[in-house]
């Protein structure tokens, strides 16, 4: 089973993908971090779960301002982790396990202690080396004020002010994330070169993709004017400018000349799932994320849209549509799902907010077996299949999310779903790090975490880790499931019904239960049935007739 995923040039269209937070999945040293040797050690565990590739947030040297995307060198592993051998042992070994290994590339900015930007800061003003980046003098008196009116993603300005070698106020830099990440000028074409190097060290490397961060960013208006509300698509100041798609069809065009071409797969948070779709033409991306689908609140009417537009506007040129519940930026699908407001916005995020954990829980299963019926491919983030919520009571002196600070601790940050991994036993560090080691880990656990460690869950059969486990191999093994075409069923108002050939996934939204329709065999279940009917917040997957009638 594991070398028919590694024959498949084709296997984005239908992987199951792992993230892996490399800080918070498993610590080998015993200094509090996670790290490689913790990830070679828990590559069998990986591969028994049933994913098909692991995808690693950044694992580069970093100051880590903002949790390791704040790269300072593309070509080595930062020492917390190990090293750029350890790195290749792993790639190796996992794909003797069948799994296939994507990076993490970060194109629209580095470390502003990346060595290109120390030699900017070095240099004067319109310096080849400030020329890599977007340096500019300021407005008003005595450029006093940043060049432009954008704001950072991460709160604040977008510009911050330098010092020349006298000490007197210099130029300002675009940063559009935390000051420490400053932005790349994509116009320039040594950085279009170093990139281009940069996959190609991973690609020689065994890396079978790689995720693009922030990928819809990188085309920046060479005017930099102010912000436009009235701008006409594709020419937003930063976002999704049209300019972008040059530099993915030159990516596409170096993927594809390996002999097994790699799988180029970008991080965009676009609402216009038209413009998101340009993307995905022939010539470009294999994959993006469907954020549209993670967002959704849990509603029948608003989930059934956001598939169906998926599936429309993926079709539409060709590439599978991608599936997500949660991730590293994201709150936790069990904690967001026992909200009121069950929908996802950093806007919206507060702290404080409350929650039902039991009903977020269930709501976050039946999501589970949902994700995983529908055609294309889906993601996995770390503890997610072990039910994990969201960690929201760290103290404020332990949080290091440049979130939680740019916004004067009004967003609560992302340091909740980072939380590192509870593995076995009953108390921190819940073999997170090895007996005896020294350091606690980099974020507290709770001290109720024991009954969803690994250990606790593994052969329990309604455990989360067991519904995972049990999702995962049946959808390897039904033909019909991963790519592919779906077709609706008749349902009562509030469920979602459909098929793919002749299995059916029923997800109950509706306060009561329902009655299923016929069917041969129930293959899974995320909750137990009521006496043969579906409860609510529920999903099963059924084996059906060959004459089932279609919507």
């Amino acid at each position: 089973m594991n070398q028919r995923r590694l024959d498949d040039d084709a296997w984005w269209r239908s992987a199951v993908i792992y993230q892996v937070y490399v800080r918070s999945f498993a610590d080998g040293n015993g200094d509090g971090t996670g790290d490689l040797a913790g990830v070679r050690a828990k590559l069998r565990y990986l591969a028994e779960l049933g994913v098909d590739a692991l995808w690693f947030s950044p694992w580069y040297p970093s100051p880590m301002a903002d949790g390791g995307y704040d790269v300072a060198d593309y070509r080595d592993i930062d020492p917390a982790y190990g090293t750029l051998e350890q790195a290749e042992r792993l790639i190796a070994e996992a794909k003797e396990l069948g799994l296939r290994t994507i990076v993490d590339i970060v194109p629209n900015h580095v470390s502003d202690r990346h060595p290109w930007f120390q030699a900017a800061l070095d240099s004067p003003p319109g310096s080849p080396a400030r020329q890599r980046f977007w340096f500019r003098p300021g407005r008003g008196d005595g450029g006093a004020e940043p060049p432009n009116d954008w704001n950072s993603i991460f709160g604040g300005s977008a510009w911050t002010r330098t010092k020349n070698a006298d000490g007197t106020p210099g130029e300002w830099y675009l940063h559009l994330f935390a000051p420490e990440q400053p932005d790349l000028n994509w116009t320039h074409p040594l950085v279009w070169h170093e990139h281009e190097q940069i996959l190609r060290f991973w690609f020689d490397r065994g890396a079978a993709g790689v995720r693009i961060d922030s990928a819809g960013l990188l085309a920046k208006h060479a005017d930099l004017p102010d912000l436009d509300p009235d701008h006409e698509p594709g020419q937003h100041v930063h976002t999704d400018r049209d300019e972008v798609h040059d530099i993915y069809r030159s990516w596409r065009r170096l993927a594809d000349s390996y002999a097994e071409p790699r799988a180029l797969i970008g991080e965009i948070w676009l609402p216009d799932l038209e413009r998101l779709a340009r993307y995905l033409r022939p010539g470009e991306l294999h994959t993006v994320f469907n954020f549209d689908f993670l967002a959704c609140p849990w509603e029948p009417d608003r989930l059934r849209a956001s598939i169906e537009q998926s599936l429309h506007f993926h079709e539409r040129v060709g590439a599978p549509a991608t599936w997500v519940l949660s991730n590293h930026d994201v709150t936790r699908p069990v904690t967001r799902y026992g909200r009121a407001d069950t929908s996802f916005a950093f806007a919206t995020k507060r702290a404080g907010t409350a929650s039902d954990l039991a009903l977020g829980l269930r709501r976050a299963r039946a999501a589970a077996l949902l994700m995983f019926a529908l055609p294309g491919s889906a993601y996995v983030y770390q503890g997610e299949e072990l039910g994990l919520p969201e960690v929201e009571d760290i103290e404020p002196g332990r949080i290091q999310d440049p979130m939680y600070f740019r916004s004067g601790g009004v967003d609560p940050g992302r340091d909740g779903s980072r939380v590192p991994v509870p593995w076995s036993g009953s108390e921190p560090p819940y073999g997170f790090s090895p007996d005896g080691a020294t350091g606690e880990p980099w974020l507290p656990q709770p001290g109720t975490w024991a009954g969803l460690t690994v250990e606790a869950q593994d052969g329990d059969p309604a455990s989360t880790l067991t519904l995972y486990r049990a999702a995962l191999r049946i959808r390897r093994t039904e033909p019909s499931l991963g790519d592919g075409p779906l077709t609706w069923l008749d349902a009562p108002a509030d469920v979602l019904a459909f098929r793919r050939d002749d299995v059916a996934c029923v997800v109950n939204l509706s306060a009561d239960p329902v009655a299923l329709p016929a069917h041969e065999e129930v293959l899974l279940a995320s909750a137990d049935l009521e006496d043969g009917r579906l409860g609510s917040d529920a999903a099963v997957w059924l084996r059906l007739p060959t004459d089932t009638p279609e919507q």
